[in-house]
């Protein structure tokens, strides 16, 4: 899995923060997504594309790595 962000949609929601704190975070200085693991681990796969789903702009993209 292979996870990318566009910041630019973004609009802060933290969703996406909240469910997989491992994979996402938000900035300090805009509450715009920051990611921290573009491949993350298998055991939060379904998390992060829930995430992904949940995200209100779709501004998360999950893909095959």
């Amino acid at each position: 899995m292979r996870v990318t962000v566009d910041r630019g949609r973004c609009v802060g929601s933290g969703s996406c923060a909240l469910a997989v704190p491992d994979v996402f975070d938000q900035s300090p200085r805009d509450g715009r997504v920051v990611l921290v693991m573009q491949t993350p681990d298998p055991h939060l796969h379904e998390a992060t594309e829930a995430a992904a789903d949940f995200c209100p702009v779709s501004a998360i993209t999950v893909g095959e790595r």
